[in-house]
């Protein structure tokens, strides 16, 4: 016969299980929400959605920045253009010196940034970078989301601001194994893919296009992304950016940079 204080005990155990369950399960939805962020599709911070699009956190911060700030754009205009839309059938032939470095710049309203590019690594993403800057393809282009509450990544690469366009091609990831990145951790200056990767299903994988993000703050993300890039110029100008805050677009469930991000050109180069 199981006494009272047996019964008690077990009681207790169970009650510890449920709770540890119910942990572990907030653990994994809050994992899935932070990947989806940095798909290809445009997509918002699951739960977290309907409060963003009602102002939510990021509307207090707008409020502080408009307070501090008579002009919370640091960017300057435009100059007049569009962007040219063009897409490929096919991923660019392979052309790259892949014992060599490549150094990327992205010439923006906000300032310069510059990126070293390991051929070595991810040689079929820098090829396409590359292949993607000399046809001209980010120019124009306006950088489409800011994630200011973890991840912190500006992304950008889609010519129609959506988180839903590319080149027409895709590209197989690269690099997971990357030792900066196995640890759980994107390091502030990682350059990386966006992708349509869906941990929960485990489909979406080799999906990379044109759309890339610049982490401006270590970032805790699954090693799914391909990091192709660190940056060497241009940190501060992406932290103008973050300050700046961000807004919600509920049109296309994106939460964008208040700072009017547009890639005016781009060079890449032999470093």
């Amino acid at each position: 016969m199981v006494s009272s204080e047996q019964r008690r005990k077990q009681l207790a155990r169970e009650k510890y299980l449920r709770q540890q369950e119910r942990r572990a399960q907030r653990r994994r939805r809050a994992r899935l929400r932070t990947i989806g962020i940095l798909t290809g599709a445009a997509l918002v911070i699951g739960a977290g959605a309907a409060y963003m699009a009602s102002g939510g956190l990021d509307g207090e911060e707008k409020k502080k920045d408009a307070s501090a700030n008579k002009d919370p754009d640091p960017c300057t205009e435009a100059a007049p253009g569009k962007p040219s839309g063009e897409k490929w059938k096919k991923e660019p032939e392979l052309g790259i010196d892949e014992s060599a470095k490549y150094a990327m710049t992205l010439r923006t309203t906000c300032g310069d940034i510059s990126f070293d590019m390991d051929a070595s690594k991810t040689p079929r993403t820098v090829n396409s970078f590359r292949f993607l800057s000399g046809e001209k393809f980010f120019d124009h282009t306006k950088c489409h989301r800011l994630v200011k509450q973890g991840p912190y990544v500006l992304q950008c690469g889609d010519p129609t601001a959506t988180g839903k366009s590319g080149p027409g091609y895709t590209l197989p990831d690269e690099n997971l194994k990357d030792p900066r990145v196995k640890g759980g951790t994107y390091p502030a200056g990682t350059v990386a893919m966006a992708n349509r990767y869906q941990a929960q299903t485990g489909k979406g994988r080799d999906t990379g296009g044109s759309q890339f993000f610049l982490v401006y703050k270590d970032s805790k993300l699954p090693p799914d992304f391909t990091p192709f890039g660190k940056i060497t110029k241009g940190m501060g100008v992406l932290k103008k950016i973050a300050a700046a805050g961000s807004r919600p677009e509920p049109e296309n469930r994106n939460v964008a940079p208040i700072a009017t991000v547009v890639i005016e050109g781009t060079s890449v180069r032999k470093s």
